[in-house]
């Protein structure tokens, strides 16, 4: 998220707060595709991590980056820890470790978002290369401990650092080591949101597999093909994981609701200040829990925007939907994530195809796919086949949503051609950690440093 909301209106009634979600709701012609995509900043001379500080730290190439964008500056505490475009609505942040985000502006089709992430990949590349300074597609970091990580200055970061060790035991390797892509997309309805988070909770495991990304940790093989998937499995498990209760009877924006209600909180933001408020749940902030911390605090709609924000489901609800079950990986695959995604959730078809997939499923066959992806990924067992059998069915689904969307270039080619990274990993059954593996014990001879030149932007 690049910049925690300030919307002061008065919550007074658990209504508004399910009204909020509703507000999301769209007709189809105003559906947009929002990618945002993570990577790992690393200095070229010797893949050492990229410090805040200094001529040729994290803050500098920040600076440089709004003096060529023209975006506004995100400040905490005096500092620059992102950039908004405040007038296409793309922006650029820092998650806790120095990970650079982009999180791109809701576009209408696949080329544009393409097009983006190359024009933004190209831009990183004009002002970091000349302070030294390239980046690396993975899930996880390959080399440093955490210890060598370094840690950025954002308010909320703090507490999250403060706070994770208390409730799982990976909490900190997800802030600091870990980098995602997602995708945001849009729904039409209460009806359209309850059957597009169905099926993307339910294949959530299957894009896991599809762009598993992170078999290293600290220089060697961590037994994983995803352990960033790995690491969300005992991170916060309050706040995170399948949430099957969007498979009961009756599921809706009030269903939601009354979950994220009973989470604690992380902090409530008045002014430039945040406050710790992991003491209590949102429930008892609507009560009046933090009046002794702040008189006369009022609970707002910023403080429930900022609160749902704070939490981690393999697919999460807010004025729209976000897919977070993928690795970072090369620029190629920043494209194919959302294509898979609007290729199963934007067309009519597709998503009752995709629906009459998932139909039959238990909630715990669904939980026994996510427990396999990340040590078996596409090899993962299920139902008397594997999530490969699962992943090609749901890949054929997306290509015909994607043909039938029909949104063509310039060059009068659809949107079907970004699917084409995760065709190739169906066809050879090698998942982008398992070529990196193959390599790591080949021609790298069992050291990790190639990998920085073979999978830089």
């Amino acid at each position: 998220m690049a910049r925690d909301t300030s919307d002061d209106t008065a919550l007074e009634s658990r209504d508004q707060l399910a009204a909020r979600l509703e507000s999301g709701s769209k007709p189809p012609e105003q559906w947009r595709i929002g990618t945002e995509h993570e990577k790992f900043g690393f200095y070229l001379a010797d893949h050492s991590p990229v410090p805040y500080e200094g001529e040729r730290g994290v803050k500098a190439l920040l600076e440089g980056m709004e003096r060529l964008c023209g975006w506004e500056p995100i400040v905490d505490r005096g500092l620059i820890i992102g950039l908004a475009d405040n007038a296409g609505g793309g922006a650029i942040s820092l998650e806790p470790g120095g990970q650079f985000e982009l999180s791109g502006a809701p576009v209408e089709n696949l080329h544009q978002t393409c097009k983006e992430t190359f024009g933004h990949l190209a831009q990183v590349r004009q002002v970091a290369e000349p302070l030294g300074i390239g980046f690396l597609g993975l899930g996880m970091s390959p080399k440093w401990t955490f210890a060598e990580t370094p840690h950025m200055p954002k308010s909320r970061y703090d507490i999250m650092k403060a706070y994770m060790p208390k409730v799982g035991t990976r909490g900190l390797d997800m802030m600091f080591r870990t980098c995602t892509v997602q995708v945001n997309l849009d729904f039409a309805s209460e009806a359209d949101m309850v059957a597009k988070m169905r099926v993307s909770v339910a294949l959530q495991p299957i894009a896991t597999a599809l762009f598993a990304n992170s078999p290293f940790t600290e220089g060697k093989p961590n037994g994983n093909l995803s352990e960033r998937s790995e690491i969300w499995r005992d991170t916060d498990n309050a706040r995170s994981g399948m949430i099957p209760f969007v498979f009961d009877e009756g599921f809706g924006f009030e269903h939601y609701v009354d979950w994220a209600l009973d989470i604690p909180m992380y902090f409530v933001k008045r002014g430039d200040t945040y406050h710790d408020a992991t003491e209590i749940t949102f429930r008892e902030f609507l009560a009046g829990g933090f009046r002794h911390r702040i008189p006369g605090v009022v609970p707002s709609i910023g403080d429930w925007d900022n609160h749902l924000s704070t939490l981690f489901p393999e697919v999460r609800l807010k004025r729209f939907l976000e897919m977070r079950g993928a690795d970072g990986g090369p620029w190629r695959r920043i494209c194919a994530l959302p294509a898979f995604w609007v290729g199963l959730l934007y067309d009519a078809d597709s998503l009752a195809a995709a629906g009459e997939l998932v139909a039959d499923w238990t909630t715990e066959e669904m939980q026994a796919l996510r427990d396999g992806v990340p040590k078996s990924a596409l090899n993962t067992p299920f139902r008397g086949g594997t999530a490969r059998d699962v992943a090609r069915r749901a890949v054929q689904i997306a290509r015909a949503g994607l043909a039938r969307r029909a949104r063509l270039n310039s060059g009068g080619y659809d949107e079907t051609q970004y699917l084409d990274p995760v065709a190739e990993t169906l066809a050879t059954g090698k998942t982008p950690a398992e070529v990196m593996l193959e390599r790591f014990h080949g021609e790298w001879k069992g050291e990790i440093d190639p990998v920085f030149a073979a999978y830089a932007y």
